[in-house]
């Protein structure tokens, strides 16, 4: 518990260091206007999913994907953007946002994902057993689908983000 404590708080730092718990940040990315955001989330995914696999390979983590659907994935990406656009922080940079004394984060953020959770907690039973399960595609991973080696694919996707990057930077985004 103490050390996914003090990840999260590192987490956090890093996110408010980076600069992306700034509403004015994130709202510059909605518009499309200023991609801190993608920059700093694209390079914590490359490097978190280097970190995973390596961790994984030592012997030291075990993954455990859990299985998806089209439509999981559509209802999930519908409330985590409707809940971002209207708000101006994704879960993430919500908390950061509080750490740093952001009262909207706050009672906008925390407050509107527990109404936000309890609410789907209610509703959840009726749309297991439909819209969710559209498209299953089980325990899938992109290695798997593409029937490579994850290091290949690791190394594919990390490439082509850090080619993104740089053309973000030459852009001036």
């Amino acid at each position: 518990m103490a050390l996914g404590l003090s990840m999260g708080i590192a987490f956090g730092f890093l996110l408010h260091k980076g600069g992306v718990t700034e509403y004015d940040v994130i709202i510059g990315q909605l518009l499309l206007r200023d991609f801190t955001v993608v920059k700093v989330m694209l390079s914590a995914m490359v490097m978190g999913k280097i970190g995973v696999y390596l961790l994984k390979g030592l012997g030291m983590a075990q993954l455990h994907p859990k299985p998806g659907s089209f439509g999981s994935t559509v209802i999930g990406g519908l409330i985590f953007g409707v809940g971002f656009g209207i708000l101006g922080y994704c879960p993430g940079t919500m908390v950061g946002a509080v750490g740093h004394g952001a009262l909207d984060a706050l009672f906008g953020g925390v407050v509107g994902t527990i109404i936000g959770a309890g609410l789907f907690s209610e509703i959840y039973p009726k749309l297991e057993r439909g819209v969710l399960r559209k498209g299953d595609f089980g325990e899938l991973t992109l290695p798997q689908l593409l029937k490579r080696n994850h290091w290949w694919v690791i190394w594919a996707v990390g490439l082509g983000v850090v080619a993104f990057l740089l053309w973000i930077e030459k852009a001036g985004l």
